[in-house]
């Protein structure tokens, strides 16, 4: 499985090489991508889009800017379709759909075409056993108070060549009494199209739902057997929120359903998703008369082996504190690592023997914040690192963050004292409400400092202060905030833990950072399960 924030699969098969495109919302690189050989080894590739011209995220809400790929293959070229959500509270939808291609997985990517703004979760079918011809579908939204916010799904000609669309949208799909109709995929098969659909929610209601027609404009019809695959039946299942799916065909004709998932830690009865909503991968099996399920309509568990997967960005001298075994990445850190609301560039961060990284906007800053974070992929693990900071002020802090958006977060860093004496402190954000924690250290000016935020289930620990705070408040479910019913921010990411540096000045101030060490332990998909 993509363990940590990695929603929304998009899961394709060209040749021997599977692909997953997974979203990113206010992250960069925009829109994750994974390749395996066997469905059960990922490696990932990195984010499709790197620059402000492919995708600009500044002053995007949390949770909003990427919203659920769709990676295609067609004429020797990868098409990714995406949505870029500029504001989505107070019933409102800002939204843009967009284009992009390159000749390889790898790159390099086009300069993005605009495609609508009428809903999102958009997919290209190109039907290839058909007249050969490409079909964007989506979501519909109506963003009227007296009408269903979704409202089906829909289809238009998409020409390749010109990378416009033609002709108008026909809905085919009005969805089943699941509701919150999304995420469509089209697919054919003996000569009929089979629609994926996402129903019931992102959340514990979740579920794949599965219609088909012999014409593509429909009529639709769902599966009689009910759902393809959910896990709102049964809340002691390890994989909660199981939705979002696609297919994808091996060589061997064997069919297989990437989907989301979570995997909540259970505490006082309460599901807290800190690791967000990942992705894995069901079997498939047709029914004798032609429906695609998995069997038993659930998430099966996975039980992978026990083993550290570290990762360190900052090649050194002397044996990583990793230790034997620890992997260094390239310099630009692309795979592993990304950026809140800006692409990295040298104006402001560097890699190397060090990490340097310039003070950007305060916590509640939406466009030019200094933040470089690796997800959360288990609820044991950890980020480690020695910074070489000189504050002027407490105006000036750099240091490892626990983050979860611009409301929910922790932050251990060192800072200047009223006197200008250098010192580790440490702040929270919960809710939107602002904790400055008791107890600080006073460290020697030029001191390279060994930091330290350490997960254990639902403590997270920072040193060398000892402070202890909720890791549960980085979680989905803590994150989502209602007003009078009305949604004012979702919980769509994930938590991520980080190097983090602030400028509240505009000093210009630069923190070094190096023997940066993400540790992941106990790689396990089942954490203390509810009892009923």
């Amino acid at each position: 499985m993509l363990r940590g924030f990695e929603p929304d699969p998009s899961i394709l098969r060209v040749g021997r090489d599977y692909y997953i495109a997974t979203s990113t919302f206010e992250w960069y690189p925009g829109v994750r991508l994974h390749h395996s050989r066997d469905l059960a080894n990922w490696q990932p590739v990195g984010g499709a889009l790197r620059t402000l011209e492919q995708l600009d995220l500044r002053g995007v809400p949390d949770s909003g800017g990427i919203w659920a790929p769709g990676l295609s293959h067609a004429d020797g070229l990868f098409y990714l379709v995406y949505t870029v959500v500029d504001h989505y509270a107070e019933g409102w939808k800002d939204l843009a759909n967009y284009v992009v291609t390159a000749p390889s997985i790898e790159g390099p990517w086009s300069e993005p075409a605009y495609l609508h703004g009428r809903g999102w979760d958009p997919s290209l079918f190109h039907d290839g056993d058909g007249d050969g011809r490409s079909w964007l579908l989506n979501m519909i939204y109506d963003w009227r108070p007296d009408r269903p916010g979704f409202a089906g799904i829909e289809i238009q000609e998409y020409d390749r060549q010109a990378r416009t669309l033609l002709g108008e949208p026909r809905k085919i799909f009005a969805g089943t009494e699941a509701g919150v109709t999304e995420g469509p995929t089209l697919y054919r098969r003996d000569g009929w199209y089979y629609l994926v659909v996402a129903e019931g929610g992102t959340g514990v209601e979740h579920q794949v739902t599965v219609a088909r027609s012999a014409e593509l404009f429909g009529p639709y019809q769902p599966d009689p057997g009910g759902s393809a695959l959910t896990a709102k039946r049964d809340p002691t299942l390890p994989f909660q929120k199981a939705g979002h799916g696609s297919l994808v065909q091996t060589p061997a004709g064997e069919w297989y359903m990437a989907h989301l998932l979570a995997r909540p830690y259970w505490q006082a009865g309460v599901g807290r998703s800190i690791l967000g909503r990942e992705t894995a991968i069901q079997p498939v099996e047709w029914s004798a008369d032609g429906w695609p399920r998995v069997p038993g309509a659930v998430p099966r568990a996975e039980v992978p082996v026990a083993e550290a997967a570290v990762t360190e960005i900052a090649v050194t001298e002397a044996e990583p504190e990793g230790g034997p075994g620890a992997v260094s990445s390239a310099p630009d850190f692309a795979a592993d690592w990304s950026t809140l609301r800006r692409p990295a560039s040298p104006d402001w961060i560097r890699t190397g023997h060090e990490v340097l990284i310039r003070g950007g906007q305060s916590p509640a800053g939406r466009r030019a914040p200094s933040l470089l974070a690796h997800r959360v992929t288990s609820l044991q693990c950890s980020l480690s690192a020695r910074v070489a900071f000189e504050p002027g002020s407490p105006d000036d802090l750099a240091g490892i963050a626990a983050y979860y958006n611009t409301r929910n977060w922790h932050y251990s860093y060192v800072t200047a004292g009223d006197d200008g004496t250098p010192q580790i402190a440490a702040l929270s954000r919960v809710a939107g409400k602002l904790t400055v924690h008791t107890g600080r250290k006073n460290v020697e000016r030029g001191e390279r400092v060994a930091l330290s935020a350490e997960l254990d289930g639902a403590i997270l620990r920072f040193e060398p202060l000892g402070i202890e705070v909720d890791a549960t408040t980085l979680s989905d479910e803590h994150a989502d905030e209602f007003a009078d019913g009305v949604v004012r921010t979702y919980g769509f990411t994930g938590a991520m833990l980080g190097l983090w540096v602030i400028d509240l000045s505009g000093s210009g101030g630069v923190a070094c950072f190096d023997r940066v060490c993400y540790r992941a332990l106990n790689l396990t998909t089942a954490h203390a399960k509810p009892s009923v």
